[in-house]
């Protein structure tokens, strides 16, 4: 196995190029879940203005369509508020995670990570921070995971708002819909490395499947517990 020489320091123009090269084709996905959000959000009745602040506030893909779906159909704003809130507790783990290669960064470059944090850039920061000075060369972690999440960011809102003025347009056959579970997909599949992810892989989908039916999107958390409680299991058993 090479290993890269890791006594230059990367230059934070270099990390984020670094950052923005990683995302570009997960970003395949984006668009056209991005335009599923726009046309979602013209649905429930919100006008270009509306939409285009409900998805800078909120900026989280699958949170953003059970809320509008929520509010399409009538259902308090407290009731998508909650829903939004359990689907989005995925994040506070993620957050855990990546926090602990962000300890050295200032307050505000913490707040701004915390904001633009979604699974993509999560899924591709932490990856990258594994291999640092292993398999690929050292990146500033911060400019990195910048590089990844605002470029998505960016793309996330230009979509929404193509999906709000011309959504309309796409014909029915075309169907947007798919891009949602193959943008996950496509996250999942290359951390899939041994049995226990894996297992936490399967058990995690099997869990949340049956789970569906549950209200408040209820069967997303269950099977992310579900999933995380395996693969932590057999990882501690494998260890020597």
């Amino acid at each position: 196995m090479t290993r890269y020489d890791t006594d230059t320091a990367p230059t934070p123009r270099a990390s984020f190029r670094a950052g923005a090269i990683a995302v570009s084709p997960v970003l395949l996905g984006i668009v056209p879940f991005g335009l599923v959000a726009g046309v979602a959000a013209t649905e429930a009745g919100l006008g270009l203005a509306e939409a285009v602040g409900f998805s800078v506030v909120v900026f989280a893909g699958a949170s953003q369509l059970a809320a509008l779906e929520l509010l399409g159909t009538g259902a308090p704003a407290w009731v998508a508020i909650m829903t939004a809130a359990v689907i989005n507790l995925r994040m506070a783990m993620y957050s855990a995670s990546i926090g602990s290669y962000m300890t050295d960064q200032s307050l505000p470059r913490r707040l701004v990570a915390s904001y633009l944090l979604t699974d993509q850039a999560y899924a591709l920061s932490l990856a990258r921070y594994q291999q640092q000075g292993r398999t690929r060369p050292e990146v500033d972690r911060f400019f990195f995971y910048l590089g990844t999440a605002l470029v998505l960011w960016m793309v996330w809102q230009v979509t929404t708002v193509l999906g709000v003025v011309v959504g309309g347009a796409v014909p029915d056959a075309v169907p947007l819909g798919f891009a949602v579970p193959l943008t996950f997909l496509c996250l999942l599949v290359p951390t899939v490395t041994d049995r226990p992810t894996l297992a936490a892989a399967l058990v995690g989908g099997g869990v949340a499947l049956a789970a569906a039916p549950l209200p408040a999107n209820l069967g997303m958390p269950l099977g992310a517990g579900a999933g995380v409680l395996v693969g932590y299991a057999l990882a501690r058993r494998q260890r020597p």
